[in-house]
């Protein structure tokens, strides 16, 4: 089955109020105060993290020539992870009171702390942002590893094919080297800019923090065991990002290129928001909320729960479907999705007369 198609006209009653009221949604979440900065709660959320990150250099220091090292990666991967996430709040205007504290937030923590590129992700992401699961216009629906449509799964064969016909199963296991890839693209996407004094900066801070890292690792254990400390801690910074942001489109609505729909339409009906309460709005830094997130891209992030109320109201009353599930469900329709996706694939060894008559997904 293939992903639901978008409705290019009104298919039930009500549902035509939707267009045009997303300024009244926002003039309520307004009125109630929840775009408003909370600069204690950053204050305290990036102070904890970073006694988390200075108590994981303590263990390192402590533990010396010992596998435990391992438990330390893991730890690490986790709490850059969680400095990702407000530095992906950064990005969108969520933490600071003005748009260039928030730049140069986003900057030390992106670049300084995790080791990836701020302005690549704002480029990246303000892209998705505009054009959520919109074919030819989100970058994080394009072919890469992963096929995210049957058009592009239908150009797989041979190895990349047999891998897209079962890339649901795949999916987190090759979320294990997202993390490397992410350092890539960091550094790709600079050397592939233009040579200005802020893209150098930003080279030059990368550089420093992945070799100076990668140095003192290499320096303080045994070589088996710092490419395990490396590896391991990669493997949960890709597997803990990609688990985290995976979810919140993977299996919605798809949006043809030529298809025109308001805002409110474009967010809600192509995001999936996860249950949970307060632990997994922890757990997946205000990802859980993907709906409000869309639709108010600077609120910041204490604000969110009390705006899903709001806005899971305003849809009832307009007949716009509103998604949410839970962690574990959400994980299942990913994998389902991505393996629906997969069987367009192309089968070097199919039979002509098989492919003939193999009976195709609907649309």
């Amino acid at each position: 089955m293939a992903p639901a198609p978008v409705p290019t006209a009104p298919t039930r009653p009500r549902q035509a109020a939707a267009t045009g009221s997303y300024h009244e949604l926002l003039a309520e979440v307004r009125e109630a105060g929840l775009l408003e900065r909370t600069l204690g709660f950053y204050a305290w959320l990036v102070a904890g993290l970073t006694v988390a990150l200075a108590g994981l250099v303590t263990a390192f220091v402590l533990i010396g020539h010992s596998w435990w090292q391992l438990a330390v990666a893991a730890g690490l991967g986790i709490v850059l992870t969680q400095f990702a996430f407000v530095a992906h709040e950064a990005s969108h205007r969520q933490v600071m009171l003005t748009g260039p504290a928030n730049d140069r937030l986003g900057r030390i923590l992106a670049n300084g702390v995790v080791g990836i590129s701020h302005s690549w992700w704002m480029t990246k992401h303000t892209r998705h942002h505009a054009n959520p699961n919109r074919i030819g216009k989100d970058p994080d629906i394009e072919r890469d590893t992963i096929s995210f449509l049957e058009q592009d799964a239908a150009q797989q064969s041979g190895f990349m094919g047999a891998l897209t016909r079962r890339q649901g199963w795949l999916f987190f296991p090759l979320l294990t080297l997202e993390g490397v890839n992410l350092h890539v693209l960091a550094v790709r996407s600079l050397l592939a800019s233009p040579s200005t004094r802020a893209r150098n900066l930003e080279l030059l801070t990368i550089a420093l923090r992945l070799s100076v890292y990668v140095a003192l690792v290499v320096w303080a254990l045994p070589l088996g065991m710092a490419a395990a400390f490396l590896a391991v801690q990669l493997a949960v910074f890709g597997v803990y990002m990609g688990a985290s942001f995976a979810p919140n489109h993977k299996g919605m609505a798809v949006i043809p290129a030529e298809s025109r729909l308001d805002f409110l339409s474009k967010q809600v009906l192509t995001s999936r928001n996860i249950r949970g309460g307060a632990w997994v709005t922890t757990l997946m830094g205000g990802l859980d909320a993907q709906i409000e997130h869309h639709l108010f891209p600077s609120m910041a992030r204490p604000h969110l729960a009390r705006a899903r109320r709001i806005v899971r109201e305003h849809c009832a009353r307009v007949g716009m479907p509103y998604t949410e599930t839970s962690l574990a469900r959400s994980y299942l329709l990913v994998v389902q999705y991505l393996n629906r996706v997969g069987l367009a694939a192309r089968d070097p060894f199919d039979c002509p007369m098989v492919q003939r008559f193999r009976p195709r997904s609907s649309r």
